[in-house]
């Protein structure tokens, strides 16, 4: 038990769930004082030692009845006891006009035995499990076993032992309790199945370390990232924004001792019969004032939660920032975020425009701008589009587009499309791209902070 609960604590870790060693320390106290007898205050002496935040809650349910299953396992029946000797002989001769394995198989469908442990694990060799450690592919991988099973196979094989037990005169009642218990068995099986693959995919991510997690997910494209991942990220983008916070904080002291302004140093030195005693400095370097326009369609949601998290994570270090939120028109979710974080102010704001097939519109969004919010926008301000240029063929409204540039004092564009793919299709990339002072691809987390590090550091 003490080594499935470090297995326990490790794929917490895994999943994102900070847990140091003496909060694992704890928790092996608390057992110890609690007992493992019931399963109840098990799980609750676990839950209390090892979760600090209700985040990671779900985390910790979705984990814990995987490492420690103590329900009882699947319920298997055996149909032959209902048979005759006769009919058992009978049916067991009809058996052999199956292949070896079909018949393996049916023989345990009939009998109600469960998959042995070495059947499991030859399985899992056989579907490469060892090198599965997300929980996304708990029913790709379950689904192939049972194919290797052939369960399609067997389905066909038990409609036709049915019709051999009508042959034999078996009544109907009887048929019908026998099919109940084959399709039971064959469920428990695909239950049995499903359990092993996630306790194997939840050990494999308990010997993953968190940081080989977090490299993979740094440079995994936004577009394939789940909800677990992007929750993971979010826990990460606090510690880049702290890095960036600390950059930018000593970028902006130094420039407070910056270039020799001679005229006022001149002035006053004037009582010390122009002897440069004190020197005057100029500071012309203020905290970045940012205007963000962010698309959060359904393809773009995860770049814009991440780059919003990141901006307002670092607010100590700008002066001002105005959000803006787009799909097929405009939102300004400055006060949402100055309440909610990232992630949930976004779901708020897709309440109150839900993102739907092929409804984005930047165009009209950026005369939404340009009508109701232009004085956002001034020459100390940096603005910043997150999107994929993607227009569904609508007015790219490059005229608004090209004023509200030349009202800034850089336009940044942040596209997580290949640059391959920038004016195919409905994209006007390479219409905007003209007006914009720098566009990177970000199509990662990696890629999005270097971005907002260059953007940040070099105004």
């Amino acid at each position: 038990m003490d080594q499935r609960i470090v297995q326990f604590i490790a794929a917490l870790r895994a999943q994102g769930v900070r847990v140091s060693l003496a909060e694992s320390k704890d928790a092996f106290d608390a057992i110890n004082e609690m007992g493992i007898q019931d399963r109840e205050h098990f799980r609750v002496s676990l839950r209390s030692t090892l979760v600090k935040d209700a985040n990671d809650q779900p985390a910790f349910d979705e984990l814990f009845p995987l490492f420690f299953q103590t329900d009882q396992p699947p319920a298997f029946s055996n149909p032959m006891q209902n048979l005759t000797p006769e009919q058992a002989k009978e049916l067991a001769n009809s058996l052999r006009k199956f292949t070896q394995q079909l018949r393996q198989m049916l023989e345990k469908l009939m009998q109600g035995k469960p998959l042995s442990q070495e059947e499991l694990r030859q399985l899992g060799d056989l579907v490469n499990l060892d090198e599965v450690s997300d929980m996304r592919f708990q029913e790709w991988k379950s689904r192939q076993m049972e194919q290797a099973l052939q369960f399609r196979e067997v389905q066909q094989a038990l409609e036709e032992l049915m019709e051999m037990l009508r042959q034999m005169g078996m009544d109907k009642d009887s048929m019908e309790q026998m099919r109940e218990q084959l399709e039971g068995n064959q469920q428990s099986i695909q239950d049995q199945i499903r359990q092993f693959v996630g306790q194997r995919i939840m050990e494999n991510m308990a010997q993953q370390t968190r940081q080989e997690k977090l490299d993979g997910l740094y440079n995994r494209p936004f577009n394939s990232l789940s909800e677990e991942d992007m929750r993971l990220l979010q826990k990460e983008v606090r510690r880049l924004a702290a890095i960036l916070r600390t950059r930018l904080a000593l970028r902006l002291k130094r420039a407070k001792g910056g270039q020799l302004d001679v005229k006022s140093t001149m002035r006053a030195n004037v009582k010390y019969g122009y002897v440069p005693v004190e020197l005057k400095r100029r500071d012309h370097t203020l905290k970045p004032r940012i205007v963000i326009l962010c698309d959060i369609s359904t393809s773009m949601r995860h770049c814009s939660e991440l780059m919003l998290s990141l901006l307002f994570a670092i607010q100590d270090q700008i002066s001002k920032t105005h959000a803006f939120a787009y799909i097929d028109h405009l939102e300004y979710i400055s006060p949402d975020l100055n309440t909610r974080q990232p992630t949930e102010a976004v779901s708020q704001v897709l309440q109150r425009m839900p993102s739907g097939h092929y409804n984005t519109d930047l165009g009209f969004s950026l005369e939404n701008l340009n009508r109701d919010y232009l004085d956002t926008i001034d020459p100390h301000s940096t603005f910043i589009i997150v999107g994929d240029g993607r227009n569904n063929y609508n007015d790219p409204h490059l005229d608004t587009f090209r004023l509200l540039t030349r009202r800034s004092r850089a336009t940044i564009w942040l596209n997580p499309e290949t640059v391959s793919l920038w004016g195919t299709g409905d994209s006007d990339m390479l219409k905007y791209a003209p007006f914009c002072s720098r566009a990177f691809q970000v199509s990662n987390l990696g890629q999005l902070a270097t971005a907002i590090d260059h953007l940040l550091l070099n105004q």
